[in-house]
């Protein structure tokens, strides 16, 4: 998994953004480091990691501006926050602008690299292979979504959520379960679910009749 993986390192604590770059390399991944926002964006655009450990709290723009900017060019590089603020307000504002995982100072080292391993597992192309459910289509090799023939643009986390629910179509899944399955959490704030479930509303019942289904008090399934 750490072979030939790039992950910049934003941090603007010198003593912080040393340590996690010399464990991160001693578990085998190259680094690149960046001490601002605008540092940031720069050595995303020029050196391409695969990965972005974003501190939040930066002097010049903050993490969750800087992932803004990523996404609105078109980067999709997963992101994972570094912050010592831990509101859901918060963690759910991060998760929704685009980042992938969220994890709060003090963290162990060692919870760190198995959080950037288990992002970077979710980040690799599926297998391949057709998901259809009534008139909708996903195509995991192809990371490519169609309703009734219109091609539907997804976020990475709106498609492996959209994909996950396919997968289990018919199936009543709990907001602990969808976490799990897709943010790779055994806990964590349910609202950031919900956001994502209105996301993908919005985006797949206007082409036709609502696929997504919710089980009050219990969860979600897809199905016709």
């Amino acid at each position: 998994m750490s072979e030939n993986r790039r992950v910049l390192v934003v941090d603007d604590e010198a003593n912080i953004r040393d340590l996690i770059e010399v464990a991160l390399r001693f578990h085998g991944f190259a680094t690149v480091t960046a001490a601002s926002g605008e540092d940031a964006l720069r050595a995303a655009a020029g050196e391409r990691p695969d990965l972005v450990l974003l501190d939040v709290m930066l002097p010049d723009l903050d993490g969750f501006e800087v992932c803004r900017r990523l996404r609105a060019g078109g980067d999709q590089v997963p992101v994972i926050f570094l912050t010592a603020r831990d509101t859901p307000s918060d963690t759910v504002t991060g998760l929704t602008l685009g980042g992938d995982d969220y994890v709060t100072k003090p963290f162990s080292i060692e919870a760190l690299i198995a959080r950037v391993r288990a992002v970077l597992r979710r980040a690799a192309p599926p297998a391949g292979g057709v998901l259809r459910v009534a008139d909708l289509e996903l195509d995991e090799g192809q990371w490519t979504v169609r309703r009734g023939g219109v091609e539907v643009d997804l976020s990475p986390t709106e498609f492996r959520l959209l994909a996950h629910l396919m997968r289990n179509a018919g199936m009543v899944l709990s907001r602990a379960q969808l976490l799990e399955g897709v943010w790779g959490w055994d806990h964590g704030n349910p609202q950031v679910v919900e956001t994502y479930i209105s996301y993908l509303r919005r985006k797949l019942d206007p082409l036709g009749t609502p696929l997504i289904h919710t089980q009050r008090g219990v969860g979600y399934a897809l199905r016709p």
